[in-house]
C-alpha cells in the first residue's frame, strides 16, 4: 500500500497538537486553506476520520490519536537521528550561546525535563535558562527566546502557540473516599475550587458542566504551583491541563473526578523579537520546542 505525501503527516500532527486549522497555518507558514487540504486529503487516503470539531477546537478522534501517537514519535526519531550526525562533527568554535526565559513556576516542569533532552540532542547549542515570572518582565537584553504563559504579544515580537491548553478538575485521591466523596458534579458543592485567577476559568468550566447556579466555596492563590500543592494535600480541586499535571496524575498524587475539559483562558506561547528570527539556533530551539510538547 503506498503511503500518503508525507508532508500531510507533519501537518496533521501540527494540528493534532494545537487543534486548531489557523495556528497550524502560522507555525507551517502557510494558509489556513492549504492545512485544510491537506488534512481533507489524507482522511481520504487513510478513509478514517482524525479530528472532529469541538466547540473552537480540533479534537482527536479514536483513529486520530493512534496515528498521532505514532507519528509524534516518528518526528522525534528523526530529529533525534538529525542531532546525533551533527553533534558527531560539531567542533567547540561551532557551538552558538542561546539563553531561553522561562517562568519561574511549578507548571513548567513539564518543560525542565525536556530541555535536558535538547541539551543532549543540540551539543552544537550551549543553553542558558533564566526566569521571569510574567511575560513583562522578560530581560529581552539577555534572553534570545522566552516560552511564556498568557496571551500573544504585541508589534515586535514573533510568537508561536505551543498548545492549546484545555482545563478539567483535579484532586487528590483521598477527595474519590469517605462521606463527601467526589462522584457527580453536585459533590463540588462539598469542596474548595482552588484557582490562581479571579475564578474565571472555574466559571467557565462550571457552565459548561451546567452547574454553575450553585454556591461554591473558593480560595485564590496568587501562584499556581501553591494552587496544585493544595489540590495535591486534599484542601481543594484545582483546574488543571494535562500536560501541565501529567507527572502527579501518572504518580497517582492527583487523578482526574470527571472528563469534561474546557478551552483554557490563557495558552503557553514561545516568543522571540523579530530580529531574533532567522538565527539558527534560535529557529532550531523553537522547532524543536514545537515537536516536542
Amino acid at each position: 500500500m503506498s503511503l500518503p505525501p508525507l508532508h500531510s503527516f507533519k501537518v496533521f500532527e501540527c494540528v493534532a497538537r494545537l487543534g486548531n486549522i489557523s495556528a497550524a497555518a502560522d507555525e507551517l507558514h502557510v494558509t489556513s486553506g492549504a492545512v485544510s487540504q491537506q488534512l481533507k486529503a489524507l482522511q481520504a487516503s487513510l478513509g478514517v476520520e482524525l479530528l472532529v470539531k469541538q466547540g473552537r477546537q480540533l479534537v482527536l478522534t479514536d483513529s486520530g490519536r493512534v496515528l498521532q501517537k505514532h507519528v509524534a514519535s516518528a518526528i522525534r526519531e528523526i530529529g533525534g537521528a538529525v542531532s546525533v550526525l551533527r553533534n558527531a562533527t560539531v567542533r567547540p568554535d561551532e557551538v552558538k550561546p542561546l539563553t531561553l526565559s522561562i517562568p519561574g513556576a511549578y507548571g513548567l516542569s513539564w518543560l525542565a525535563t525536556r530541555l535536558f533532552t535538547f541539551m543532549d540532542e543540540n551539543r552544537h547549542i550551549k543553553l542558558n535558562v533564566i526566569s521571569e515570572v510574567s511575560y513583562g518582565l522578560v530581560d529581552w537584553r539577555r534572553a534570545d527566546v522566552a516560552v511564556t504563559y498568557g496571551t500573544p504579544p504585541g508589534a515586535g515580537f514573533w510568537w508561536r502557540l505551543l498548545h492549546g491548553i484545555r482545563m478539567t478538575p483535579v484532586c487528590s485521591p483521598q477527595l474519590l473516599r469517605g462521606d463527601r466523596a467526589i462522584r457527580q458534579l453536585s459533590d463540588l458543592a462539598h469542596h474548595r475550587l482552588l484557582h490562581e485567577d479571579d475564578g474565571a476559568q472555574w466559571r467557565r468550566w462550571l457552565t459548561e458542566a451546567r452547574c454553575h447556579e450553585r454556591e461554591y466555596s473558593s480560595v485564590h492563590f496568587d501562584d499556581f504551583g501553591m494552587v496544585l500543592q493544595g489540590a495535591i494535600d486534599g484542601f481543594g480541586v484545582a483546574l488543571s491541563d494535562e500536560l501541565v499535571s501529567a507527572r502527579d496524575l501518572d504518580d497517582g498524587r492527583l487523578v482526574q473526578p470527571f472528563t469534561l475539559s474546557v478551552p483554557a483562558l490563557h495558552n503557553y506561547y514561545c516568543v522571540c523579537n523579530d530580529s531574533s528570527r532567522g538565527r539558527p539556533e534560535v529557529d532550531e530551539f523553537i522547532e524543536w520546542l514545537g515537536s516536542s510538547t
